[in-house]
């Protein structure tokens, strides 16, 4: 069998080291639990992992997998084991506290930033999960992120479009409080409401309402919270999440997670994103993070 040739959205050498262990040893803890261990797997976790990143990356459906990757339904299958298994999750959390560490930074933030983004669904996701943004005019899904002072997220929610800000709001205080205890910190846009605000005060974190100077027009960053809005243009990079494709809210989040996983990992290595601005090959040298 001939080796393939490589996609531009597959793992180095040095990005795969850092992956390998969570995937190794989440297969070796998967077929210790098998009544009957049978044949060895018949494909490479790299490989798997790289048709992933390639439907992420390019946002093809699952079924156009092109023919040199294994099966589709292979490779969706792990996708969805791995998202039932919080793996994505787990490499996101590993990669973040490994570049804060590189950025001179503690593995743990004490301050974040919380925002919402309102996206248009594929006729795939199912209408019961789905919902209307009156303010934005967006049917869809809403992806609420909490990410550290560098942009690097820290919990992920995707909710129905019609849910309110603040109500995903409280759930995302709560897995930030839980799993992140040194947050002390947070801050947050105008569409947060003060109820809010106290909820995150009784789990001893002070929010900030930050918004835009009175008279304001066009975009304009906003101090503190412009980190979290430059996390959603990176995750713009993959064309997986122009749309929300996906049939499960939780897979979505899976997604959002692979996509921080791949450029923290790309940070980490000191090797580039590339992207459609790029017209040749020797772009690949300049960063368009």
């Amino acid at each position: 069998m001939t080796e393939r040739r490589p996609y531009p959205s597959d793992l180095s050498d040095a990005r795969w080291e850092l992956i390998e262990p969570v995937l190794t040893d989440w297969r070796a803890e998967r077929r210790s639990r098998a009544l009957n261990i049978g044949r060895p797997p018949e494909h490479d976790l790299r490989t798997i992992l790289d048709a992933i990143l390639y439907v992420d990356r390019t946002g093809v459906q699952w079924r156009y997998l092109p023919h040199d990757f294994p099966p589709w339904e292979t490779v969706y299958g792990y996708f969805a084991k791995w998202e039932k298994d919080g793996v994505f999750a787990q490499l996101s959390g590993l990669l973040r506290s490994l570049l804060r560490e590189h950025e001179g930074r503690n593995a743990e933030p004490s301050a974040c930033v919380m925002d919402a983004q309102s996206v248009k669904t594929s006729t795939s996701v199912p209408a019961t999960s789905q919902g209307t943004d009156a303010g934005k005019k967006i049917v869809g899904r809403k992806r609420s992120i909490v990410t550290d002072t560098l942009g690097l997220i820290l919990a992920v929610l995707v909710t129905a479009a019609s849910v309110q800000d603040s109500v995903a709001g409280t759930s995302l205080i709560d897995t930030v409080a839980a799993e992140h205890p040194a947050i002390r910190k947070v801050w947050v846009d105008g569409g947060y409401r003060q109820h809010l605000v106290e909820h995150a005060a009784a789990l001893g974190i002070d929010m900030e309402i930050t918004q835009r100077k009175p008279g304001t027009r066009g975009f304009t960053p906003i101090p503190k919270r412009w980190a979290v809005e430059r996390t959603y243009g990176w995750l713009m990079f993959h064309r997986r999440l122009a749309r929300d494709y996906e049939a499960l809210p939780t897979r979505s989040e899976a997604v959002i997670h692979l996509a921080m996983t791949d450029l923290m990992a790309r940070r980490l290595t000191g090797e580039t994103t590339v992207s459609w601005r790029d017209p040749t090959p020797q772009d690949e040298t300049q960063s368009t993070e």
